[in-house]
């Protein structure tokens, strides 16, 4: 049975459906030796290369929906090569066959926490749709004084540059000295949006740190630079919120093999992250094909 050849893209990992179709219109594609076009279906069969390069397609049948929970450490960028050779989030993450990890949404440099790959394009392309308004929670840490009035008005709105913002909520946290947490959530995922609401009170944020998205936690044993696969029922919360059909598979399991490449991937986890914070060295990635 053919299907879009967009779709087929974007399941194997390679992008959206949205950058798959620019990749086509640029002529980046081709099938059976013939630079594809918009509209052009493929068959399980047919040889398609993207710049030249033959990748494998499979059947939505025989592709695992898989996502990783990544805990980003600060210094870390959102892109797969950076030109100033500085660390990015896709280098500690494990290889995966016939496909690649697609980062669902970002956050800056200098902002840690929860950040989710997900082997499926379409999921990730759904997830970061605005209209998802997947509540995001945030830990973030204050240098000041914040007084009341600066607090209520980031409840109740302000404008920024890019248009009105708020918090949904925005409770405090603890804090020692002049050091004062929050904790802040919100349902856009705009540029720096957080640390831009809080400087529009004149409010200097020295931590922020991602806790939460929609309901899935930043696990507390998670070391920074280290990461987890979800289990199938936080994959399918994920997939219901982006209107995907549920996933029936894992790669995850009880049996002894599965137990023993679980405790194999703990420990190259706890290498790179030892490694990491000893040297500060940009880790190698994982040769465990997973």
């Amino acid at each position: 049975m053919s299907e879009k050849l967009q779709k087929v893209l974007a399941r194997a990992g390679h992008g959206s459906r949205r950058e798959m179709e620019a990749w086509i219109a640029a002529g980046r594609v081709s099938i059976d030796g013939e630079i594809a076009g918009l509209g052009d279906r493929v068959e399980a069969d047919a040889k398609v290369r993207i710049d030249g390069r033959a990748i494998s397609l499979k059947s939505a049948d025989e592709v695992i929906c898989r996502v990783l929970a990544y805990h980003k450490p600060e210094g870390e960028i959102c892109s797969r090569k950076d030109p100033e050779g500085r660390p990015t989030v896709f280098d500690r993450l494990p290889k995966v066959r016939d496909s690649r990890w697609v980062a669902v949404g970002r956050l800056d440099i200098n902002t840690s926490g929860l950040l989710l790959f997900t082997s499926d394009g379409e999921l990730a392309n759904r997830l970061m749709h605005p209209s998802n308004e997947v509540e995001r929670e945030y830990a973030v840490r204050t240098f000041g004084e914040v007084p009341e009035a600066a607090v209520q008005r980031l409840r109740t709105g302000i404008t920024l540059e890019d248009g009105p913002a708020q918090f949904d909520s925005i409770k405090p946290a603890g804090g020692e000295g002049m050091n004062q947490w929050w904790h802040v959530s919100l349902r856009e995922g705009r540029n720096r949006e957080v640390r831009r609401l809080w400087e529009s009170q004149e409010v200097q944020v020295s931590r922020l740190i991602r806790i939460r998205y929609g309901m899935i936690d930043l696990p507390k044993s998670l070391p920074r630079g280290g990461w987890v696969e979800l289990p199938i029922e936080q994959v399918n919360y994920l997939r219901q919120l982006a209107g995907l059909e549920p996933e029936t598979r894992s790669m995850l399991g009880t049996d002894k093999h599965s137990v023993a490449r679980a405790q194999v991937r703990s420990a190259k986890i706890r290498r790179a992250v030892r490694k990491h914070k000893v040297t500060g060295a940009k880790p190698k990635p994982s040769r465990q094909r997973s």
